[in-house]
């Protein structure tokens, strides 16, 4: 038996499930698991393309359209997003990169049901991996969605904040943010609320500012974009810090003081700044130690290599650890 390239669900051939092919091509029938290029000239062609494309971060990543079949790159109306494996060679682990992003996002969407687009893990023509997601900021007619990040929406740059202005801000900050622009903030807070939850047990360590994000409804009202750059950042930088940024704007907790890192009694006391019920907040910590065994499911089945596997299920029982 294979792994589904995009659900890890079983399946009987290398490749795509016809459901995962039916939501990564909104119906279409067709997408190929194995591309025609190869990493090094998708370096080549985001170096010359550097100046038309959009696309924010330091990671080597270009935009694609599917055509007749194949997925070919893209300048203008591309529906998705390559991520090969960087080209940071002091990296730990660094083959595994895009297995484990498409992993982390299997495991927000189908165990914690967190909003995600689509994702696969595709071979390139070299035979290395890289990461292939579906586009959220773009409508059925290829027009785009407003979309604005936290750091936007902060009034913050490194003009003004200095190169670290990223991580120059709290998750209790986010919950303000959240709450000056979306109308429906006492349901997507629990939403937002979730995301820092699942950020902090899988050890994503740059789950900065930019990396939440509001979209514009047809109505013109903002809600939070689905989740994206999921990574299990601690496989590849161990030494980093456990949270990209700081709870509090200016507190620090008796058990954080005595640990030294964050816990069960932070979260609560996040949840409580942000209005949440202790109880609904309480119910979501817990429940990521009870779908731990379906975490591991998916773990087992995905792309990363076995040694890899267990340091990732390790990582993730040390930080249930602490939020029980």
């Amino acid at each position: 038996m294979f792994s589904c390239r995009s659900t890890l669900k079983p399946i009987e051939h290398d490749g795509f499930s016809p459901a995962a092919v039916r939501r990564l091509t909104d119906g279409r029938s067709v997408l190929p698991h194995r591309l025609s290029f190869t990493r090094a000239e998708v370096i080549t062609y985001r170096a010359e393309e550097a100046r038309r494309l959009s696309i924010s971060g330091v990671q080597d990543k270009i935009s694609l359209r599917l055509s007749r079949g194949r997925l070919t790159l893209a300048t203008t109306e591309g529906t998705f997003l390559l991520k090969p494996i960087p080209g940071l060679a002091s990296l730990r682990h660094l083959d595994e990169v895009p297995a484990n992003e498409h992993l982390t996002l299997c495991i927000a969407g189908q165990v914690f049901g967190i909003p995600v687009p689509p994702c696969a893990l595709v071979e390139l023509a070299d035979g290395e991996p890289a990461y292939l997601v579906k586009r959220f900021d773009r409508r059925a007619d290829g027009s785009r969605i407003p979309q604005e990040d936290f750091c936007q929406l902060s009034n913050r740059s490194e003009a003004n904040h200095g190169r670290n202005y990223k991580y120059d801000g709290s998750l209790e900050e986010t919950g303000r943010i959240l709450r000056a622009f979306c109308p429906a903030y006492s349901v997507l807070i629990e939403d937002l609320f979730r995301r820092h939850v699942f950020n902090y047990v899988f050890s994503n360590g740059d789950a900065h500012l930019k990396n939440f994000s509001l979209l514009q409804t047809e109505l013109g009202d903002h809600v939070l974009s689905p989740a994206y750059d999921l990574l299990c950042t601690g496989l590849h930088l161990p030494n980093e810090p456990r949270c990209a940024l700081e709870f509090f704007d200016d507190t620090e907790t008796d058990f954080h003081a005595r640990n030294g890192f964050y816990g069960r009694p932070d979260f609560l006391l996040l949840a409580e700044r942000y209005g949440m019920s202790p109880a609904i907040a309480g119910s979501i910590l817990d429940d990521f130690a009870h779908r731990a065994p379906q975490v591991e499911l998916l773990v087992a089945r995905s792309f990363l290599r076995p040694d890899v596997r267990r340091e990732y299920v390790e990582r993730m029982a040390d930080r249930l650890l602490a939020i029980r």
